[in-house]
């Protein structure tokens, strides 16, 4: 299973739409673009595996796995970037503004309804990253 997240880079943040075989699962929320910087920057491009996790301070929520310079980036709930994320990734229900989204946790439930039924199918989850393209018309 692959789910295909395709950002947009602003100064301010990053916003993202998260998709499974072409359809809309959840929006998304990150840091801005930093050069990869430690708990200041969204991940960089690529492939990633996924995997559960669970922690107290955010119940069951997804790891992504190998980010190069990284460690311990997470799916988890936040409804603003810049004050709750530390380089990882939250779903939202809606974009409210540049790094900033609305209903989290409900999105998070969606995303996780999708990727731990392929998980105890014994499937392997990857999330691709990309940059979003635009045709000039």
């Amino acid at each position: 299973m692959i789910l295909v997240l395709t950002r947009i880079y602003f100064p301010e943040g990053t916003q993202g739409m998260l998709e499974w075989n072409g359809t809309l699962v959840c929006y998304t929320i990150e840091l801005p673009w930093l050069g990869n910087q430690r708990r200041i920057s969204c991940i960089p491009e690529g492939d990633f595996v996924l995997k559960k996790r669970y922690s107290a301070k955010f119940g069951w929520h997804l790891h992504v796995i190998h980010v190069p310079g990284r460690d311990l980036i997470l799916i988890h709930p936040a409804n603003d970037a810049k004050k709750e994320l530390l380089g990882c990734i939250a779903p939202v229900t809606k974009h409210t503004g540049i790094g900033k989204g609305n209903s989290s946790r409900i999105a998070l439930k969606k995303l996780k309804a999708v990727v731990y039924a392929a998980l105890e199918r014994n499937e392997v989850v990857k999330i691709s990253i990309q940059p979003a393209c635009f045709k000039q018309v």
